[in-house]
């Protein structure tokens, strides 16, 4: 941001993907050196595609013939996370949690049995282990439950990776290095409780639109104007007010904040809205 303030998010997409390129190759290296066999792969030579959204586009299809041959041949193959590639051969990332995202959609290509996911936790606890120290670690928990966690802030495995999971029944395990880790499956054995988990996300801003009038059809208009967008919106808060006008507050991610108020500004008077504010970083 030294170079440009705001730099265009398909630039941004083709900075950021080299992180990934650079980790796969120096992991190939250092299997190499130990006298294994690995290759690595980015999203174009494995044909991740995906829609043509930067920094938050959606996996369409992954070709796993290239994976396939490689792993035929012994070799230990690492793929590029977080990226694939747009209809036009543009690189484009995945967003928030999109590496979580690239392991499950890979997995469920090649019907995996298993998919695990390392971090730098034990697993899935009742709340964040760092803010509350006598969190329990959960053995399982089912896709619902762990999706709603992640919808909700909790870091150790993001939503869409979860949805992924659960439309492809894969199994999912999260774990670090030296732990069983959490199970996240379909079918939960162990005794149900009336609270499976707290989280908390601190990385969410809010848009208050102010004074529209209250008529059938306005939040229609506000929340496909948000769609058209590729903003994806969480908590909706809907007031009456005075003099048939209305006001509706909603939240969204940060980084979707710039995007959302240019386009709410833009189309503010057909909105018929008084007035747009906006309050960032709101715990949610």
């Amino acid at each position: 941001k030294e170079i440009n303030a705001k730099p265009s998010r398909r630039e941004m997409d083709m900075l950021l993907s080299t992180g990934e390129q650079q980790s796969v190759a120096l992991m190939a290296m250092a299997i190499s050196a130990i006298g294994g066999r690995a290759v690595s792969l980015n999203a174009a030579q494995v044909g991740i595609e995906t829609t043509n959204t930067y920094s938050n586009a959606r996996i369409r299809h992954i070709n796993t013939e290239r994976i396939e041959n490689e792993l035929d041949e012994g070799s230990i193959v690492l793929v590029t996370g977080f990226q694939g590639v747009n209809a036009i051969g543009d690189t484009t990332t995945l967003g928030r949690g999109g590496s979580d995202t690239s392991a499950v959609a890979l997995a469920a290509a090649l019907n995996a049995d298993m998919c695990e996911i390392y971090t730098d936790v034990e697993g899935v606890y009742t709340a964040d282990p760092r803010v509350v120290p006598d969190a329990v670690k959960l053995d399982e928990i089912s896709y619902d439950e762990m999706l709603e966690l992640a919808s909700l802030g909790a870091k150790v495995l993001h939503s869409r990776s979860v949805e992924v999971a659960k439309k492809y029944n894969v199994k999912l395990v999260v774990r670090s290095s030296m732990s069983e880790g959490t199970e996240v499956k379909e079918d939960v054995k162990m005794e149900r409780m009336l609270v499976s988990g707290v989280a908390a996300d601190k990385k969410v801003s809010r848009i208050s639109i102010m004074g529209i009038n209250d008529e059938p059809g306005k939040a229609f208009e506000v929340f496909s104007l948000m769609a058209k967008e590729k903003v994806s919106v969480d908590i909706i808060l809907q007031s009456t007010g005075a003099d048939g006008k209305q006001n509706i507050s909603f939240t969204i991610g940060e980084d979707d904040l710039d995007i959302a108020l240019k386009a709410l500004e833009k189309n503010k008077e057909r909105l018929t809205a008084r007035e747009i504010v906006h309050d960032e970083n709101t715990a949610k």
